[in-house]
């Protein structure tokens, strides 16, 4: 078996196991931001706290035992130049879309698999503006100038690179593996501490699987593509000089993905074209089927409104573009990007996160106050609860 054929096989299996087991445990990182934002309940934002801590564990050992690197990554999560305001605008953009599409890229692929077709139709738009963004000038016409006017060269600050590591070895001296390790360790202790610290999340018991399994996949990505057999990989692939797409040491993401399957549909004859990303988008889907179907879960869904199919239709515009121009998503920067202890992944984690709790927030108070709540009601309501303003400048009731 060619080694290509290979790599692209070990990423749809690792994706499958991961689809059919977040489908079970119903792993959903927009339903992580909802139970803390509108229930309090943090036992799935914990959940994907571990599936960060496990992942960074995950790189801990295969750069401390030479087993991988993720210096050169795609995408370059450890990249000299620090984009701080793509990563703030992309990560909100996306964080608003995956709310309104109602699940990120990740849970749009467990959607397919579970029967939604609504989800389908979320995956064709956020794969077409994908695709627009990685593959047109639309990127360059919008986004690009303002991007590289607003990136700071960390280089002409002696910084080797992006990442907590290498920033803590420019300020005291030390070598950048060594910093990477420790502060490494430092952080997915913490991390560690502060999810078992919670009783009730210690007897979450498919919680916990679901944050060792979905940071589990992500590590073994990382030692497949970025150890002696990405390698080979690398040096193999026949397309590597004539398509430049998926040959690299990588992890799980899922926006570009879905734009690379978008090109790919327009070509479906060129194999050339299909990239580990596209695999491992395959493989969580008919993981995520098989469960479905072994548990009979599986259920065709379709849009109960103009109004729901309009939402999602501007959600899944806003997760293309916002995916991509976060350089991730809530997977592919939220749990691959920080493990590589990237401060871009975990700005744009943050914005995220931000971007989805505001629009929860002002969702919430549209339907509860319906005739008196404008946008700017609704906004300004929300960021009070988000403790980002006074509680006196408050216009909405908090029912």
């Amino acid at each position: 078996m060619e080694i290509t054929t290979y790599m692209l096989l070990i990423a749809f299996g690792i994706a499958f196991v991961m689809g059919a087991v977040v489908n079970k445990t119903n792993f959903c990182t927009m339903g992580a931001v909802s139970d803390w934002v509108n229930m309090g309940d943090k036992n799935r934002f914990r959940a994907w706290m571990l599936a960060i801590a496990v992942a960074l564990i995950g790189v801990l050992i295969l750069e401390g035992t030479g087993l991988a690197s993720v210096d050169s990554t795609l995408p370059p999560y450890r990249a000299q130049g620090f984009a701080w305001l793509r990563f703030i605008v992309g990560g909100m953009l996306f964080g608003i879309g995956m709310t309104l599409a109602s699940g990120c890229g990740n849970k749009t692929l467990i959607r397919i698999g579970g029967g939604n077709v609504k989800s389908v139709f979320v995956l064709i738009i956020a794969g077409m503006f994908a695709y627009f963004m990685s593959k047109t000038a639309f990127y360059e016409v919008l986004f690009h100038p303002w991007v590289v006017a607003t990136t700071i060269d960390l280089g002409s600050y002696n910084v080797s690179a992006q990442d907590l590591g290498s920033l803590t070895a420019a300020i005291t001296g030390e070598e950048v593996g060594i910093s990477r390790s420790f502060i490494g360790a430092i952080f997915a202790t913490l991390l560690v501490v502060i999810i078992f610290k919670s009783a009730e999340f210690r007897k979450q018991h498919e919680n916990i699987i679901s944050g060792l399994v979905v940071g589990g996949a992500v590590a073994a990505a990382w030692y497949f593509t970025g150890g002696s057999m990405g390698d080979e990989w690398k040096e193999t692939a026949e397309f590597l000089d004539e398509i430049p797409i998926g040959v690299a040491t990588q992890s799980f993401t899922f926006i570009n993905p879905m734009g690379e399957t978008f090109f790919y549909a327009m070509s479906p004859t060129n194999t050339l074209l299909i990239s580990f990303g596209m695999a491992a988008l395959a493989g969580v889907i008919a993981g995520s089927f098989v469960y479905a179907v072994i548990s009979r879960s599986f259920r065709i869904e379709w849009f109960s409104s103009v109004g729901d199919a309009l939402q999602h239709l501007i959600g899944a515009t806003l997760m293309g573009i916002g995916g991509v121009l976060a350089m991730g998503c809530t997977i592919g920067q939220g749990i691959t990007g920080v493990s590589t202890l990237s401060i871009g992944s975990m700005l744009a984690l943050v914005s995220i996160v931000f971007g989805s709790a505001l629009t929860m927030k002002i969702q919430y108070y549209k339907m509860l106050h319906e005739d008196e709540a404008t946008f700017i009601k609704a906004l300004i309501s929300s960021l009070v609860d988000l403790k980002l303003l006074p509680s006196k400048l408050r216009s909405l009731e908090n029912l």
